[in-house]
Parts: structure tokens; C-alpha cells; sequence
């Protein structure tokens, strides 16, 4: 099912390797639709019917556009994501020098899976700091082309390797970048001075620091017979993402809806730009100071939670809950956790349900094996810092957080016609 919606995704994760170029491609798109950027140190001047977006550390974002409704009175729809995926990050003096080759020493970000990380085309992207002309700055890198791979040990020498093995982070992961050069070392922050000349025309820079992530160069693709699958990394989450995205883009202007996208997600969401730290509770009383008001916001409004699912492996059928076990282009899945690892409740559950059988879109529900544990989205996080209500729900996904993740293609179009409609809901309960 190759549509320009599944397409646009694509270019979309393939061109934000990084959370940080993932907001900043969402700014591009936000600011194209007319969005203004709200700077958190400046004084804000806000106006009915006004679209606004704030940025914090480059890596999480929230959008939000003032419809004709009075906050008290109907308070926000929202739709939250995270930006940030499982990967591998460079560490701040990484060159290693072993049996002839240059290797960048990584440390593990989120639960990966690591055994798709070899034998892949890796490349290098991230946000550099340094100085230039005296000046402290910032940019984003994207080397865009294969420089690295984490080569398997032959099964020659690894007889055991099918049966499988624990990977040691430490020795196994170092990607190689490069042969040794008798005359010269491999320098890191030479090659990233020569990106930022390459992309932003910057020279005699002096390199600082650097949050740098490799990811699998591989552009994502339509695979199956018939077109059924996205096959892509970073599935989880920024098909949330962009699915929250277009959904804002095409709110009518009666309703206020507002979308937050966070990092840190996958290492627990405590951080200052993460859903456990004051990022959306700061900005929602600057846009209301006053409490009472404010409050009376938050209870009128509801937060869906948007975060990938499992779907269940035909290989592996056993590892879902048989009454609860979501299909590949089944449609969203409501997931639900007895011990709080979701926030969905009844309420908030029966009113997606209904959302979704009123638009004739299909729906599905998720709850793990009693004998398994659960992960966890950004969900109960913000409904435990602020109080709002909270659904968490999900597009069924394969292989999530490996290297490369696989969902429905038509499951993208089901979730953006549930936000959509969602955004321009009137009543919610």
C-alpha cells in the first residue's frame, strides 16, 4: 500500500535520525503551516486562534493552537509521543586502535535489540557544540552516508553463534570506521569540523562536545506481496510523532489542541526536556497562571497517549495474551495494564472505542500475558505530573527496538484519522 502518507513517513524518519533533527524537521513543517516559535526566556503574547510551538534542549517539542473554546470550558485535546529510539551513542573520547582498524567506542541508549546492529551501514548524526570566533554554539550534524559497521565473528569461529550468545556492549559494539593510517590517527573531531563545513560552511571551529548517534542508513521502504508493511527504523515512536503532527496540521479552529512530542523516553522520561520533567507543566502555566483556571483546563481535557504496540509474531503466537493479541493493519490498539504501566481506564478507553467505531475505524485492545511484564509509555507519566486523563494507545509493530522495526502501512493512515478526529472533538465526556 504505497500511498504518500506512507512515503511522507519515510522521508520523515529518514531524514531525523536524531531527536534532534526529528524536531527540527517538525519545526520546518510547523512553521510552514503558519506556527509561531514561543522562546521560553522571552515574555510570550498570546492570541485566540494563535498556533505556537516551543522547543526545549532541540529535542522535545510542544505545539499548540488556541481555538475559539474557552480553556476552562473545554480545555486541550492533546496527543503526546516521544522522539528518542534505542540506539547507539558515541562516547566523549571513543577512538580505539585494534588489529589495524579505527573503532568508536559506543554506549548503549534504551533497551536495544543488538544483535540486528551488525553487519549494517551505519552513518553519524547528533548535535555538535563548539566554538567559533570566540562564540559558544550549537549545530546539528548528519553525515548521511555509510562510515561505520559492526562485523559478526564468522560462524567459523563462533560455532556456537545460532544457539545464541550474550553480546558483551563493551568489546562487541565498537563500530569500525576506518583502517589504520600509519601516518596519521583517526581524529572524531576532525571528521565532525569537516561536517560542519560540509553542511553549515563553518570553519576553524573548536570542537567542544558532541550527543552523537549512529543509525542504520538504510532508507526505509514498502515491503510485502502486496505492499502491506512500512519497514523502517525508528517506527517507535516517530510514527506517533509524525502521525500527531498531521493530525495538528489539519485541526478545525473551534477546538484547542496541542501536541508534545518529548525525549528520554526510552531511558525513563526524567529529564528537563522529558514527559517526567516540568516541560509541559511550565508551559501550561504560562499559557494560564492562574490555578484555578488552569485546573479547570487540565480536568476538561484528555491526553491520548501514542506510543507503537506489539503486534503478535506468527513465529512467536505464544507471546501474546490469545484474547489480546493485536494484528498487523488491525487498526490502533487501546493498551491497557492492570498495575498503572498504562493510564487507560475504562472511561477513557470506552471514549477512543467510540471514537473509532463512530468513524468506522478499526480498533483493537492490548494487555500482556499475566506471566510477562510491561513496558511503559509517557502515559502515566503525565497523567501523575499534571492530572489529566489518559488513554494509551498504539500502532501494532514488530521487532521494536531493533534496528529496523516493522508496522502495517495502512495502520499509519487508521491512527492519523483517529487524531484527526479526536482534535476536532466537541464533547469528550
Amino acid at each position: 500500500m504505497t500511498t504518500p502518507l506512507n512515503q511522507a513517513l519515510i522521508n520523515f524518519i529518514y531524514t531525523s535520525p536524531t531527536p534532534f533533527h526529528a524536531v527540527a524537521n517538525m519545526v520546518s513543517l510547523l512553521e510552514a503551516a503558519g506556527y509561531q516559535h514561543l522562546f521560553e526566556r522571552a515574555n510570550w503574547s498570546i492570541r485566540e486562534g494563535g498556533r505556537y510551538y516551543i522547543v526545549r534542549n532541540d529535542s522535545s517539542i510542544i505545539a499548540f493552537k488556541l481555538g475559539k473554546n474557552k480553556l476552562e470550558d473545554s480545555g486541550f485535546r492533546m496527543v503526546g509521543a516521544h522522539t528518542d529510539s534505542p540506539c547507539l551513542q558515541v562516547k566523549p573520547q571513543p577512538e580505539l586502535n585494534k588489529s589495524g582498524c579505527w573503532q568508536l567506542g559506543v554506549a548503549v541508549y534504551g533497551g536495544a535489540l543488538l544483535a540486528p546492529w551488525f553487519d549494517r551501514d551505519l552513518s553519524l548524526a547528533g548535535r555538535v557544540t563548539f566554538t567559533h570566533q570566540g562564540q559558544l554554539q550549537s549545530r546539528l550534524i548528519n553525515i548521511d552516508r555509510p562510515i561505520a559497521v559492526i562485523p559478526n565473528l564468522a560462524i567459523h569461529l563462533n560455532r556456537e553463534a545460532n544457539k545464541g550468545w550474550a553480546i558483551n556492549q563493551q568489546t562487541e559494539l565498537p563500530p569500525v570506521v576506518c583502517c589504520e593510517d600509519t601516518e596519521k590517527p583517526f581524529d572524531l573531531r576532525e571528521l565532525l569540523a569537516k561536517q560542519l563545513l560540509t553542511e553549515h560552511g563553518l570553519q576553524e571551529v573548536e570542537l567542544l562536545d558532541y550527543e552523537l548517534s549512529f543509525y542504520d542508513n538504510q532508507k526505509g521502504s514498502i515491503i510485502g506481496v502486496n505492499e502491506d508493511f512500512i519497514s523502517s527504523a525508528r517506527l517507535d515512536n516517530l510514527l506517533s510523532c509524525y502521525a500527531g503532527l498531521e493530525a495538528l496540521l489539519h485541526s478545525n479552529e473551534d477546538q484547542n489542541c496541542l501536541l508534545i512530542c518529548t525525549d528520554h523516553e526510552e531511558v525513563g522520561s526524567c529529564s528537563a526536556c522529558g514527559a517526567d520533567g516540568p516541560f509541559l507543566e511550565q508551559v501550561l502555566s504560562r499559557l494560564m497562571p492562574d490555578p484555578m483556571i488552569r485546573n479547570r483546563c487540565i480536568q476538561n481535557s484528555l491526553l491520548i497517549s501514542a506510543d507503537n504496540a506489539h503486534a503478535q509474531h506468527p513465529n512467536y503466537p505464544q507471546k501474546h495474551d490469545e484474547q489480546h493479541a493485536p494484528k498487523i493493519n488491525g487498526g490502533p490498539v487501546i493498551k491497557i495494564n492492570t498495575n498503572q504501566r498504562y493510564a487507560t481506564n475504562s472511561e477513557t478507553a470506552s471514549f477512543f472505542r467510540h471514537l473509532c467505531n463512530s468513524n468506522e475505524i478499526p480498533v483493537q485492545t492490548f494487555v500482556t500475558r499475566s506471566d510477562m511484564g510491561c513496558g511503559s509509555t509517557i502515559g502515566p507519566i503525565t497523567a501523575g505530573k499534571i492530572g489529566i486523563k489518559t488513554v494509551d494507545i498504539g500502532i501494532p509493530t514488530w521487532a521494536m527496538h531493533s534496528i529496523r522495526e516493522t508496522a502495517g502501512a495502512k495502520d499509519l493512515f487508521y491512527l492519523i484519522r483517529a487524531l484527526r478526529v479526536f482534535y476536532k472533538t466537541a464533547t469528550l465526556f
